[in-house]
C-alpha cells in the first residue's frame, strides 16, 4: 500500500517528509553525510535491497538532494554527492542522532558516533542560536508563531484559545 502524500499540505515539515521522510532515504542521507557516495557501499551499509536503493537514489536526484555523476564508463559506474540542499539535511541526522543516543534507540547502550570540535576535542551538539546575538536560546524562551505563509488552520493550532473565541 502506497503511503498517503503530503503534498499540498501547508507544513513544511509535512514538505520535506514528502521528500525525505521515508526511513531508507535517511539512512542514505546519513550515510552520504559520513562521505559515502558509491551505490555498493550504500547496499553494504544500510543492508538496503537493490530495487529500493536505486528508487530511493532517483527520488533525491529528482529532489535535488542528491547528484549523480559517472566516474566509470564501462561498465557504467556513478557516484553520489549530497548538493547544498541534500547538505543542509546534516541538522536533521544529526538531531536524530542526537536523539537516538540519548534514549538508548539502537539498544546497544553507547552512541557509535560522537561529534567533536577539532581544535578542542569537546563534544558538539545541535543548539538553537540567535543569528543577531550567536548566542545559544534556552527551550523556555522559544515561541512558535505564524510564519507569512500560515492560513487558518496554522493559526488556529498556534493559537487554540484564540480560534476557540472567535468560533
Amino acid at each position: 500500500m502506497k503511503p498517503k502524500s503530503f503534498a499540498g499540505m501547508r507544513c513544511s515539515v509535512a514538505g520535506a517528509l514528502e521528500i525525505i521522510g521515508d526511513r531508507w532515504s535517511l539512512l542514505l542521507l546519513r550515510d552520504l553525510g559520513l562521505g559515502l557516495s558509491r551505490y555498493d557501499d550504500f547496499r553494504k551499509s544500510c543492508g538496503i535491497p537493490t530495487t529500493t536503493l536505486s528508487k530511493r537514489l532517483q527520488a533525491l536526484e529528482e529532489h535535488d538532494v542528491v547528484e549523480r555523476t559517472r566516474y566509470n564508463e564501462r561498465p557504467p559506474r556513478d557516484e553520489y554527492h549530497l548538493t547544498e540542499k541534500g547538505r543542509d539535511l546534516w541538522k536533521v541526522t544529526t538531531a536524530l542522532r542526537e536523539w537516538g543516543d540519548r534514549w538508548d534507540a539502537s539498544g546497544f547502550g553507547a552512541p557509535t558516533i560522537e561529534v567533536v570540535d577539532r581544535e578542542t576535542n569537546n563534544e558538539l551538539r545541535l543548539a538553537l542560536v540567535d543569528p543577531q546575538t550567536g548566542q545559544v536560546v534556552p527551550r523556555h524562551r522559544i515561541l512558535l508563531r505564524p510564519g507569512p505563509g500560515a492560513d487558518a488552520r496554522v493559526h488556529a493550532m498556534l493559537n487554540p484559545s484564540r480560534s476557540t473565541a472567535e468560533k
